[in-house]
């Protein structure tokens, strides 16, 4: 899958170890989410997403066992062609700091598909 960096420091996607079916998603510039705040992590990079696919933006195990922050779940579809970032919210009462570097995410990469949708008086 093609990727263009957008920042400087952003880091290319890679797979920690081999099998995985997600790659991570790293922060690009240190953050400070304060209790209860929402923010958008910025990644650095842009995708050419396969038409029939989208990226499944999703929380690193880690990060949700050992702090109060959340990776809200995302899709990004093959004609977004801009930054992705990551949805992160502090649950905690005291102030958390993202910092640059940190692998804050990981993507899987996903087949879609398509239906078409008929309206029913019943279901089966």
């Amino acid at each position: 899958m093609k990727v263009k960096r957008l920042h400087k420091d952003a880091v290319l996607p890679r797979y920690a170890k081999q099998g995985d079916s997600g790659f991570d998603l790293v922060a690009v510039e240190d953050t400070v989410i304060k209790p209860g705040e929402t923010k958008l992590i910025k990644t650095g990079l842009a995708f050419d997403i396969p038409v029939g696919f989208e990226i499944q933006v999703r929380p690193r195990s880690g990060i949700s066992l050992n702090t109060k922050l959340r990776v809200t779940l995302g899709t990004v579809d093959s004609g977004y062609k801009g930054e992705v970032g990551v949805i992160v919210d502090n649950h905690h009462q005291v102030k958390y700091r993202i910092e640059k570097g940190m692998r804050i995410a990981q993507a899987v990469l996903a087949p879609i598909a398509h239906t078409t949708f008929e309206e029913v008086d019943e279901l089966s």
